[in-house]
C-alpha cells in the first residue's frame, strides 16, 4: 500500500531571498539533522541571466534502523537524489527527491515548494508532499514502513526549526536583507553565451528542454521531475499550519496530512460547500485517522444532514411547548477547559410522558437541535478563550431515576437517539459527568452501553450518592461558582425542573405515527435506485426557452453516469400492467424509466450535455440553460467498469471495484428545480432559494459564474 503525506502551508514571515540564504546553509551537511551525513553536487546549471539555478545533489543518509536489518540489506547508508530548481525571477524553489538505494524495492518520492505568500510579498510559504511505496524488502516490509514514517515525520517537525536556526545565524552575522534578483544591465558576451550553451547541452538530463525554455522565459520553471507542482498556498483553498494550531489544536504531521487529504477529496467531489475543518477532524479522530473509514462515515452523515435539512433546524424548527416546559435540560456556562456545559436532569424528567405526548421523532429532532447549538457554542468559545474547543461537557443528574424510566418505548427512543448522535456527531462529547447514580442505574447502563462507541465510553465519569462532592469530583472539572444550586452549589440554574407531563397532552398511537412521518418525510430530496440496465429518469417540461434547470444530487452508493437529453415529444410513462416498451419491469419501486427502447438518439431525442461520471460519495450541484422549449430528461445511469483488453488479464483493482456495487445497484438522492433566466444568479443561489440543504457546517463561499447552454458544476472555494 502506498503511504502518502501532504503538509499544510507553513509560513515564514521573512522575504523569499532571505529564506533561500538560510536554506543553502543546510548543505553539504546539517548538524541539526544527524542522519544527514553528507551531500555531493552531481550536476549544476545557471541560466545566462542568473535567474535560473538548478542543482542536483547526491545525499548520504544514516537511517536509524536496527543493525540486523542493515546487515541483511547489506548497506550502512542510504543515498537520495535531490534536485533543486530555483527561479529567482518568479521567486520559487521546487525540490524533487527520490531514493537511489533499493529503488527497485522501495520507491520514495518527495516534492517541496518555497514560494511567495499570495497576500504578502515579504512572507514565504512552504509546502511538502511525499509518497512511500514498499514493494518488497526481504520480508521486513512492515518494519521498514514504520522506520521510514518515523524518520520522515521526525524530520518534518525539524524543518521549520532548521530554517529559523539559520535565520538567527544570518542575523548574528548582520545579514537581515538579501536583495531580489534583477535582470543584468549588460548583455553577456558571445564567448560567455557560447560557454553557457555548451554547459546547458551537457546538463540536458538534469534540465529537460521544456523546463529550460519555460525557466528562461516569462513563465516559472517547470517541475524537472515531471511531477505536478502544487498550487501556491492561499488562505482560501489550503490550510495554514498556524491556523491549524490556533483553531484545531496540536496535530502530528501525519494527522495534519490526513486532514488535508480528506479535505482535498471533499473539495474535488463535493461540488457544493464542504464541512468546516473542525467537523472533518471530528470524523478523522473518531476513526483513528483512517481516511477511508472517516470518508465513508462522513459522506453518509452529509447525505443524512442534507436529506433531513438538519442544517436549518435551529432556524426553522421551534420545539413544541411541551418540550420547553418538561424537558429538564439546558446550557449552563462552561467547564474549566472552556467547553460549553450542558446540564440534563434525567432523573426529574418524565420520559414516558414526553414520548406519549410528542413521539420518538420529535424527541430526536430536539436532541439534534441541542447538538447543533453545541457546535455553535464550541465555535464561540474557541474565539473567546483563544484555543481550540471542539467538544462540550454534559452533566447528567440521575437523582429521582427509577423503574418508570425503563419503560420499553422510552428506552427504545433513547437507543435511537444514541445511534443517530453517534453516527453524525462523533467526538463532540468531551466529558460526561453522571451524578447521583441510583441502584437502578446499572440496569439502564447495561441496556445502552453496547450502543455507545468505545472512545465515547472512556469519557464517562460516574458518581454514586454524594461522591461527586469529594476529591476527584465535580470541583475538578467545574468552577465552584457555577455549580448548580440543585447540586448544593450557589449558581441559579435555569434548566427546567421537569415533572410529570399531564395525561391530557398524551396523543394516540395513530396521531404520533402521522406526526413522526411528517417530521422526517418533509424533505425536498427524493431517493432512487439505479440498476444495471435500468437507469432512473425524470421528465422536466420547459415552456420558455432560456429557462434554467438546476440540480443537486448525492451518489449514495455505487458509481453513476449523469446525462441530460432533450425531446420535442413527451415520453410515455411505462404501463404498470404490461412490460411495455421497456421489455423489463423496473426492479425498484422508486426507479422510473422514460426513454422508450425504440427511440433512437439523434432522431427521437438529443443529448444536450456531455455525460458526467460521478463516483460513490460525490455531491454534485449544477445547472443548464435551456435553448429550446420541449421536454428535458435527466438520467442517472449505472456506470459499468471499462472492459479489459482481450489480450490482457483483468486488473485486481478493476475486479475489486466491480465487487463494491452488490447486485449491480446504485442509489442517488436528488433535487431539481426550474428557474426563469431573469431570476437565475448562479447555481448556489438558485438552489438556496428552495433550501437545498447546502451544509451549514461550512463557511461562506463564492458563487460561480453563470453558465451558458452548458452544465455548470459548481466549484466553491472554502473560506
Amino acid at each position: 500500500m502506498v503511504q502518502k503525506y501532504q503538509s499544510p502551508v507553513r509560513v515564514y514571515k521573512h522575504p523569499f531571498e532571505l529564506i533561500m540564504a538560510a536554506y543553502e546553509r543546510r548543505f553539504p551537511t546539517c548538524p541539526l539533522i544527524p542522519m544527514f551525513v553528507d551531500s555531493d553536487t552531481v550536476n549544476e546549471f545557471r541560466s545566462e541571466d542568473g535567474a535560473i539555478h538548478v542543482i542536483e545533489r547526491r545525499c548520504k543518509l544514516d537511517i536509524d534502523a536496527p543493525r540486523l536489518l542493515k546487515k541483511i540489506a547489506g548497506v550502512d547508508y542510504v543515498y537520495f537524489i535531490q534536485k533543486n530548481s530555483l527561479n529567482s525571477r518568479e521567486r520559487t524553489l521546487h525540490i524533487e527527491a527520490h531514493n537511489e538505494t533499493f529503488s527497485s524495492r522501495v520507491v520514495i518520492r518527495e516534492h517541496c515548494c518555497y514560494s511567495v505568500h499570495p497576500e504578502n510579498e515579504d512572507w514565504t510559504c512552504f509546502e511538502q508532499s511525499a509518497s512511500l511505496d514498499i514493494k518488497s524488502f526481504f520480508g521486513f516490509e512492515s518494519t521498514v514502513e514504520k522506520i521510514a514514517m518515523k524518520q520522515y515525520t521526525s524530520n518534518i517537525k525539524k524543518g521549520k526549526e532548521i530554517i529559523e536556526y539559520y535565520l538567527r545565524q544570518l542575523e548574528e552575522e548582520g545579514i537581515t536583507f538579501v536583495p531580489r534578483w534583477t535582470p543584468p544591465a549588460v548583455a553577456p558576451s558571445s564567448e560567455t553565451s557560447s560557454s553557457c550553451k555548451k554547459q546547458a547541452a551537457a546538463l540536458a538530463l538534469a534540465v529537460p528542454d521544456p523546463a529550460l525554455r519555460e525557466g528562461l522565459g516569462s513563465e516559472p520553471l517547470s517541475n524537472p521531475g515531471g511531477a505536478p507542482e502544487p498550487a501556491v498556498g492561499t488562505p482560501d483553498d489550503k490550510l495554514d499550519a498556524d491556523y491549524i494550531k490556533r483553531y484545531l489544536g496540536d496535530l502530528t504531521p501525519l494527522q495534519e496530512s490526513c486532514l488535508i487529504r480528506l479535505r482535498q477529496w471533499l473539495q474535488e467531489t463535493h461540488k457544493g460547500k464542504i464541512p468546516k475543518d473542525e467537523h472533518i477532524l471530528r470524523f478523522l479522530r473518531a476513526r483513528d485517522f483512517n481516511i477511508d473509514k472517516a470518508r465513508e462515515t462522513m459522506c453518509q452523515s452529509l447525505t443524512w444532514r442534507k436529506q433531513h435539512q438538519v442544517d436549518y433546524i435551529l432556524d426553522t424548527w421551534n420545539p413544541p411547548q411541551v418540550l420547553q416546559d418538561y424537558y429538564a435540560g439546558g446550557w449552563h456556562h462552561h467547564d474549566k477547559d472552556g467547553r460549553p456545559l450542558y446540564v440534563l436532569r434525567l432523573g426529574q424528567m418524565d420520559t414516558k410522558g414526553l414520548v406519549r405526548a410528542l413521539g420518538e421523532e420529535a424527541l430526536l429532532r430536539y436532541v439534534l437541535s441541542i447538538n447543533e447549538e453545541g457546535l455553535r457554542r464550541c465555535e464561540e468559545n474557541t474565539k473567546v478563550f483563544g484555543r481550540p474547543i471542539s467538544s462540550w461537557t454534559c452533566l447528567v443528574d440521575l437523582e429521582g431515576l427509577n423503574m418508570r424510566h425503563l419503560w420499553r418505548p422510552g428506552v427504545k427512543a433513547l437507543l435511537r437517539i444514541i445511534e443517530v448522535v453517534e453516527a453524525n456527531y462523533p467526538e463532540t462529547l468531551g466529558r460526561l459527568l453522571i451524578l447521583r447514580a441510583p441502584r437502578v442505574f446499572p440496569v439502564l447502563w447495561t441496556l445502552v452501553s453496547p450502543f455507545i462507541d468505545d472512545n465515547t465510553r472512556r469519557k464517562f465519569l460516574i458518581y454514586a450518592g454524594n461522591d461527586y462532592q469529594g476529591p476527584g469530583g465535580l470541583l475538578d472539572y467545574i468552577d465552584r461558582e457555577i455549580i448548580p444550586d440543585f447540586l448544593s452549589g450557589e449558581c441559579m440554574c435555569e434548566v427546567p425542573e421537569g415533572g410529570l407531563v399531564p395525561k391530557s397532552l398524551y396523543r394516540t398511537a395513530e396521531e404520533l405515527e402521522n406526526e413522526d412521518l411528517k417530521l422526517w418525510t418533509e424533505t425536498i430530496y427524493q431517493s432512487a435506485s439505479v440498476f444495471k440496465g435500468a437507469p432512473h429518469e425524470i421528465l422536466i417540461q420547459i415552456v420558455d426557452a432560456s429557462s434554467v434547470i438546476t440540480w443537486d444530487f448525492d451518489v449514495c452508493k455505487g458509481d453513476i453516469v449523469f446525462n441530460i437529453y432533450h425531446s420535442k415529444r413527451s415520453p410515455q410513462p411505462p404501463k404498470k400492467d404490461s412490460l411495455g416498451a421497456h421489455s423489463i419491469t423496473s426492479p425498484g419501486g422508486n426507479n422510473v424509466q422514460l426513454i422508450d427502447r425504440v427511440w433512437q438518439l439523434g432522431r427521437d431525442y438529443s443529448m444536450v450535455e456531455s455525460p458526467l461520471i460521478c463516483k460513490e460519495g460525490e455531491s454534485v450541484q449544477g445547472s443548464h440553460v435551456t435553448r429550446w422549449p420541449g421536454f428535458y430528461i435527466l438520467q442517472w445511469k449505472f456506470h459499468s467498469m471499462p472492459a479489459c483488453a482481450a489480450t490482457s488479464l483483468p486488473r485486481v483493482d478493476d475486479v475489486l471495484a466491480s465487487l463494491q456495487v452488490s447486485s449491480h445497484k446504485c442509489k442517488v438522492m436528488y433535487y431539481t428545480e426550474v428557474i426563469g433566466s431573469e431570476d437565475f444568479r448562479g447555481s448556489m443561489t438558485s438552489l438556496e432559494s428552495s433550501h437545498s440543504g447546502f451544509s451549514q457546517l461550512s463557511a461562506a463561499t463564492t458563487s460561480s459564474s453563470q453558465s451558458h447552454s452548458s452544465s455548470m458544476i459548481s466549484r466553491w472555494r472554502f473560506c
